[in-house]
């Protein structure tokens, strides 16, 4: 069974950087494609970034150019590094896992992903 924790969140101030961190384990040799995604209360989960099999990457409009996703496949670690935050991302920020399979894309859907881990708080204050 695939296990997923988060790690990293915080509470800070605006125009701060935080680096988050996704451990992942039972992946048995197997290949997944996994996400970042946030949900603010009285919202949707909505994606953040996503990376393909083939190590492509997809990211939220909103994202690009302050968020970077990577993997570190040795280690099946996931990371969202978040530059010049703002309140407005102040969230719960959920890594996902989708798989196993041979191939995947980088989704963008929660409803795609069928492993999630606990979630960690991220807190932007102006």
């Amino acid at each position: 069974q695939v296990q997923l924790g988060e790690a990293g969140g915080g509470s800070l101030q605006s125009g701060g950087s935080l680096r988050l961190s996704c451990a992942a384990s039972g992946y048995s040799g197997r290949t997944y494609c996994m996400g970042w995604f946030r949900q603010a209360p009285g919202k949707e989960r909505d994606a953040v970034a996503a990376i393909s099999s083939r190590g492509i990457i997809t990211y939220a409009a909103w994202a690009k150019g302050r968020f970077t996703i990577s993997q570190d496949n040795a280690n099946n670690t996931l990371y969202l590094q978040m530059n010049l935050l703002k309140p407005d991302d102040t969230a719960m920020y959920y890594c996902a896992a989708r798989g196993p399979a041979d191939y995947c894309s980088g989704a963008m859907l929660a409803r795609q992903y069928n492993f999630w881990g606990q979630g960690t708080q991220v807190t932007v204050s102006s």
